[in-house]
């Protein structure tokens, strides 16, 4: 199975709802960035929930979703597309810490408490529109449910998991997540008939690792006999740098800067934070540059 995500409505357009498979993105990213395993689950549910949000958006949309707390993984950063394009990195990747009071990865513990929450939105006007909030958990999961809740308007349910292998390579054997949406409208019946399937359904990623599908999933949390499969699109770790995107921000260093560079370092590297590519420059390179600066 490859990963996707599955948009549907429920209860006869009472509820909006999705859910994705995000095993071989999550691996992609701790590959990329040699996370250990607390890093690995917390930027694994970032990258998923904004994947979740992006979906909501037009396919030339694009968002960053930042939570800067004061656990000992510092900044998670993460980029995402209407199309199911994610990229995304954790300041400090080397992070595991002992299990929490469940048995489970300590996520809370690693990501903190105490900071924000927040979204910033490319609509293509003329400048970004930001969400912020504070943490209310450091699980990642309720803090895209408040953030949406308060910032969106809309009550939610997300769902957020990542399973990581408990040898000692830390690879993701499965990854996943949800989200359930309450429509103006919404019968009280609904809602309690959800919050009793909420209760009761075992983690996503246990799921997945168990063969189950992104709609299998929506037909536990709704009834199968309830959901209205809307649409379906794949997912995918992807970063969108290159050389010459790069080159363009070697330009805005200067003269001065680049001089340094040639003369002293004969040369230089740049490497991207989202994917960990890296890019060099010789010296010859670094004087075209320099010429285009001194233009």
């Amino acid at each position: 199975m490859t990963d996707y995500l599955v948009k549907a409505l429920a209860f006869n357009g009472e509820i909006r709802a999705m859910a994705t498979r995000t095993t071989d993105t999550v691996s992609e990213a701790q590959k990329r960035h040699d996370t250990w395993r607390a890093a690995t689950a917390a930027l694994g549910r970032t990258m998923t929930g904004s994947l979740l949000l992006g979906a909501m958006h037009k396919n030339d949309e694009k968002l960053t979703v930042k939570i800067q707390a004061d656990g000992p993984v510092g900044a998670i950063v993460v980029d995402v597309d209407g199309k199911g394009n994610v990229k995304g990195y954790v300041k400090n990747p080397e992070v595991n810490l002992p299990p929490n009071e469940l048995g489970k990865i300590d996520v809370r513990g690693a990501v903190g408490t105490n900071g924000t929450f927040s979204v910033v939105k490319d609509l293509g006007l003329k400048e970004p529109v930001t969400g912020q909030v504070p943490i209310v958990s450091g699980e990642i999961a309720e803090d895209f449910t408040y953030y949406l809740a308060n910032s969106e308007q809309v009550p939610s349910a997300v769902g957020l998991s990542v399973l990581v292998d408990n040898t000692d390579d830390d690879c993701v054997k499965a990854a996943g997540g949800f989200v359930i949406q309450v429509m103006p409208g919404a019968s009280e019946a609904t809602i309690v008939e959800i919050e009793k399937r909420l209760a009761d359904i075992p983690q996503v990623s246990t799921l997945l690792d168990q063969g189950e599908t992104p709609e299998a999933i929506l037909n536990r949390l709704l009834g199968e006999e309830n959901v209205e499969i809307l649409e379906t699109m794949p997912v995918q770790f992807f970063c969108d740098c290159s050389k010459e995107r790069f080159a363009s921000a070697i330009v805005t260093l200067g003269e001065s800067e680049l001089t340094k560079m040639i003369e002293e370092d004969e040369g230089a590297e740049a490497v991207c934070h989202f994917c960990g590519e890296k890019y060099q420059y010789n010296a010859a390179e670094l004087t075209e540059l320099r010429d285009e600066a001194i233009k």
